[in-house]
């Protein structure tokens, strides 16, 4: 018997460091991403040459308030001197801001089909940079907090067109 309350107890606990993990992260969700985002752009810096813009797919990004994607955008376009909106790759088509015979278009799109809240207070994002149909990257961040302070843990490349 004592063993099984042992057992329910520890199950509790993660689930409680679990819940209290997603909470805190989502404190800051706008600062994660911006962070997470910057990591993407830092991957394969050839596709950012000559960029007169960056296209933030923020559809799925649900968890964010319009705060949290204006201090995104504001952060980009501060840090980058380029224009910087939200939107996906159908949108820039129907901008003009994409060159069918190049399939390409003239800056880079950003975007997470993935994001996974994990116990350590670290969050997982899955996603990628594009910018041509032979110019892309799949890329798999992760953010943690350590030392007070949300950082990069690792950013990898997944895969490369």
């Amino acid at each position: 018997m004592r063993i099984k309350q042992i057992c329910i107890l520890f199950i509790l606990l993660l689930v409680l460091a679990a819940c209290t993990s997603k909470e805190k992260s989502k404190e800051h969700l706008g600062e994660i991403y911006s962070i997470a985002l910057d990591a993407m752009m830092e991957k394969d810096q050839a596709l950012n040459s000559d960029m007169e813009f960056i296209a933030i797919n923020m559809s799925n990004m649900t968890e964010l308030s319009s705060q949290d994607k204006e201090e995104i955008i504001d952060y980009f376009k501060e840090k980058y001197k380029v224009e910087v909106m939200d939107a996906d790759l159908e949108e820039l088509k129907e901008q003009g801001l994409y060159d069918s015979e190049k399939m390409a278009i003239r800056g880079v799109l950003l975007s997470f089909e993935k994001v996974i809240y994990k116990y350590n207070n670290s969050v997982v994002f899955e996603g990628s940079k594009y910018h041509s149909a032979l110019g892309a990257i799949g890329i798999e961040i992760t953010v943690h907090f350590k030392d007070g302070k949300w950082q990069i843990k690792e950013a990898n490349e997944t895969w490369i067109s």
